[in-house]
């Protein structure tokens, strides 16, 4: 079986994520892992965000999952797969 992430990058997370979690709820039942991530420090905290994904491996799915993400402005994707 093999493994199917999906990296997203949100390039402004407070303005966007409204939008990008609207396509998460309509596909959740493909997300088996999700884990959010942003760089933060001390004084600061980065508007940019990364979303990590390991889908269920449904291709159609997948697929219109990936082209509903990839049409919101300043969102992009990368879908790897790994061979388990």
């Amino acid at each position: 079986m093999r493994k199917v992430l999906l990296i997203v990058i949100v390039d402004s997370r407070l303005k966007k994520a409204l939008s990008v979690q609207e396509v998460l709820t309509r596909y959740g039942c493909l997300i088996k892992i999700r884990l959010g991530i942003h760089d933060s420090g001390k004084n600061a905290c980065s508007d940019a965000g990364l979303i990590i994904l390991e889908l269920l491996p449904q291709e159609a799915r997948i697929k219109s999952f990936k082209k509903a993400l990839d049409a919101l402005p300043g969102v992009k994707t990368r879908l790897v797969s790994i061979p388990a």
